[in-house]
């Protein structure tokens, strides 16, 4: 008996272990490979980039097959330098800006226009009395360096005023807050409706001991027909080489479907991804960031053709308006894509609204220092 029960105990053993070598393969096989990609930002952690945080956060990438590593921007990072020189496959930026550098030999191409709007605004104080661009002439004027300034730029020419003669304007390197503005040591500064107009709303009136208000300023936004210079800003883009190579391909169309999908969950999920953007380090505050996320969502949302494709005519006016008014000498040829964009979206179309029509902003209360 004692034979037979060693002999029993024997095979019991070898049998559990190759049941669990055979599950082992099993798990290994089902384990797929992530592809690695490398995402630029065109600026620091902030709700600007939520739905790629959320993509991170909630799977989307891991689900599509892919390891994105988000690499964090910053006033002396020029995204489409980093892709350029392959220390990323995707960057961030302006579309102006892509225009440019293709106009200076730099191979690459828009594949996804997330930001269907233009964010930007020039602000100056009520007491000012500079109630249109035109009379920022012969003022003191912001803006930030390295690519931010196409939209101003190309305003201030429409009216006859040469950023390029300080006989005309004197143009300010705006650093990135408003303390300038603030001290009143400018006449007018750039600010982004989710980042620097907050930023004024946040701090308080010494006169007053109360918070700023929009009844304080003048702001000239950029897309308003009184301006009419807005651009569109914040697109995703690679270069010509990865995009032309066949390997990539189903790289490309997976990194946009789950970049697509944290949008999408931004849009509908407001306060997590406000707090997603804060646990991966922020500078800014929590009612800051909210408000940020929010108007974010604004230049998002609504977008009859789908997140991340804008209409012809959209990227036409944008590539018009830099040409006329000295952003580049000619219009722009080759620079945009959508073809992959468009497939992953039909991937997505079956089961969540890759539209947001019915999207309806919420509230935000401003915060002291943005807190």
């Amino acid at each position: 008996m004692k034979r037979t029960s060693l002999l029993t105990l024997f095979a019991i053993v070898v049998i559990a272990a190759a049941v669990t070598a055979a599950l082992g393969m099993s798990r290994a096989q089902a384990a797929p490979k992530l592809t690695k990609v490398t995402l630029q930002l065109k600026w620091v952690t902030q709700a600007q980039f939520a739905g790629y945080y959320a993509a991170v956060e909630k799977g989307y990438y891991k689900n599509a097959g892919l390891d994105v590593t988000l690499k964090v921007g910053g006033p002396d990072i020029t995204p489409e330098q980093t892709v350029l020189g392959g220390q990323a496959q995707f960057g961030i930026d302006w579309l102006p800006n892509l225009f440019a550098t293709r106009e200076k030999g730099g191979k690459i191409v828009s594949i996804a226009q997330v930001f269907a709007r233009s964010g930007m605004t020039e602000i100056t104080w009520k007491s000012s009395g500079i109630t249109s661009i035109a009379k920022m002439k012969g003022k003191k004027v912001g803006v930030w360096c390295c690519g931010n300034q196409p939209e101003l730029f190309a305003a201030l020419n429409k009216n006859g005023i040469n950023p390029a003669k300080s006989s005309d304007v004197t143009i300010v390197n705006q650093p990135f807050d408003m303390s300038l503005f603030l001290q009143k040591k400018i006449d007018a500064a750039a600010a982004m409706t989710y980042n620097e107009l907050a930023q004024v709303l946040e701090s308080k009136n010494p006169a007053t001991g109360k918070l700023y208000t929009l009844a304080d300023l003048n702001v000239f936004k950029m897309a308003s027909p009184a301006v009419g210079t807005g651009m569109l800003e914040d697109n995703i883009f690679t270069t010509e080489k990865y995009l032309n190579d066949p390997a990539n391909k189903t790289t490309i169309v997976n990194f946009l479907k789950a970049s697509f999908q944290g949008w999408i969950y931004c849009r509908d999920h407001v306060s997590d991804c406000t707090n997603i953007v804060l646990k991966n380090g922020t500078a800014l505050g929590h009612g800051h960031q909210l408000w940020q996320m929010n108007e974010i969502n604004k230049l998002v949302w609504p977008n009859s053709t789908g997140v991340g494709h804008v209409p012809a005519s959209a990227v036409n006016q944008t590539a018009l308006i830099a040409k006329t008014y000295g952003v580049t000498k000619k219009l722009a040829k080759g620079a945009t894509t959508y073809a992959y964009a468009d497939q992953a979206l039909n991937q997505l179309k079956g089961s969540t609204d890759i539209y947001g029509l019915k999207y309806k902003p919420i509230t935000v209360k401003v915060t002291a220092g943005g807190k």
